[in-house]
């Protein structure tokens, strides 16, 4: 059993270079301090990018994403969006990658005078790693899909914690993980704080019902390049398309669904909360929009 994350090891990953603070090192020297902010209390925000066809997906969306969230905790990259453009490039051509490839870009505010949770205690340089790995998802997870299950832990509100920030702090959505596992599930339904659906542990979720697409407003998931990207291809091509407040029961009805994500694109789910959805996989809308999303992949690679 595993989740949207799952996929097949490859033995090139191994002598892979590493790009680290402007270094390219190998796997056993890819080291931070133990007093780095992000070691310390998880303070830093990153990025999850895939490498299709020689260029990098929708990077314009992702570094918007970076920059505003780096903005939001107060923490300076040290760099441009050119020269972090320029370090993925440099990486990839490094590695010799082309294709089929997942990045993670993380940046911490550096290393620290002492563990402790202050940002004023920060030496002032940040720390950021790119790692670019031959990683795709798993074929069979198409036609076996996931298994969701409705967790306790909610999605919170901005003013709490907020959700659209991609916060190296995983802890609760760790927690949600660790209960739908529990549970027997790949992974966790989550909720708002009203009680409607928001999104998964590490994807966002759509279902469909009566041919309409439906998820959940926006105001309490992730801020989904992919998510995005789905919504508008809806609008575009014409499928109906619902954002509000839905209740769990609501979802529990599907005819079909599925999660999105940077890593998996579209994958279709196959049980929600025990029910088994009656569609086979992947459903016709998921079908129709997978094959979309592949094509908005290609145009853009081919920009």
């Amino acid at each position: 059993m595993a989740g949207s994350q799952d996929f097949a090891a490859d033995p090139r990953n191994a002598t892979a270079r590493i790009w680290l603070n402007g270094e390219m090192v190998t796997r056993r020297n890819a080291k931070v301090s133990v007093f780095d902010a992000g070691f310390v209390v998880g303070d830093g925000v990153w990025e999850g990018l895939r490498l299709h066809r020689g260029r990098l997906m929708f990077l314009d969306a992702h570094l918007d994403r970076l920059f505003q969230g780096a903005d939001a905790i107060g923490l300076d990259i040290g760099m441009s969006r050119q020269q972090v453009t320029e370090a993925l490039n440099d990486l990839l051509a490094f590695n010799r990658m082309e294709d089929g490839v997942h990045l993670r870009l993380m940046v911490t505010r550096g290393e620290k005078t002492g563990a402790n949770q202050d940002p004023r205690n920060a030496l002032g340089k940040p720390t950021v790693v790119i790692l670019a790995e031959w990683k795709v998802p798993s074929p069979a997870i198409v036609t076996r899909g996931l298994s969701l299950a409705t967790v306790g832990i909610r999605c919170t509100p901005a003013h709490m914690f907020d959700m659209r920030l991609n916060s190296h702090s995983r802890l609760n959505l760790i927690i949600a993980l660790q209960e739908a596992i529990r549970a027997g599930a790949d992974e966790a339904l989550m909720l708002d704080p009203d009680g409607y659906v928001s999104s998964c542990n590490a994807t966002n979720l759509f279902w469909v019902r009566d041919g309409e697409v439906r998820t959940s407003t926006g105001a309490f998931c992730f801020n989904g390049v992919t998510r995005a990207n789905v919504i508008r291809l809806c609008e575009a091509n014409g499928i109906p398309l619902r954002l509000g407040n839905f209740p769990v029961e609501d979802v529990r009805e599907a005819d079909e669904a599925f999660v999105t994500g940077t890593f998996g694109g579209l994958t279709p789910v196959r049980e929600i909360d025990g029910r088994p959805l009656p569609q086979a996989l992947p459903g016709y809308r998921t079908t129709i929009l997978r094959a979309l999303y592949e094509g908005l992949k290609d145009a853009e690679a081919a920009r």
